[in-house]
């Protein structure tokens, strides 16, 4: 289940965003997911669940996911296309001479957090 291990990438990367940023707790991560990314987005949110307690800044945070569509660009008649319902090729064309432009990444869009008081 590759999902645990992104899961642990992304806890590694909000502790570093949290020492930076000098963050006591995060409430919140809002990460979107590509529509053809490969990331079972059920099994995602059972990992985190199961990966949160584990982890004091994360323990009490919500993981909202948001999906973004899949586009492809045809090179033949330089179009893009909504890449799930149409594949590998072109629906106005019919050229196989695509690519995907866009829906196989995971971002981290949001985080909320609390961060330490400053006293001056």
């Amino acid at each position: 289940m590759h999902e645990m291990g992104i899961v642990l990438h992304l806890a590694k990367t909000l502790d570093e965003t949290a020492a930076e940023e000098k963050l006591t707790k995060i409430a919140s991560v809002t990460l979107q997911v590509g529509e053809v990314s490969g990331i079972m987005t059920d099994l995602f949110t059972d990992a985190w669940n199961y990966f949160k307690v584990r982890h004091p800044i994360l323990a009490e945070s919500e993981l909202r996911l948001e999906t973004l569509p899949a586009v492809t660009w045809c090179d033949g008649c330089k179009k893009e296309y909504p890449t799930v319902q149409y594949g590998r090729t072109c629906p106005y064309c019919g050229s196989g001479e695509t690519w995907l432009l866009r829906g196989n990444e995971c971002v981290i869009k949001e985080i909320e957090a609390e961060g330490e008081e400053e006293t001056e």
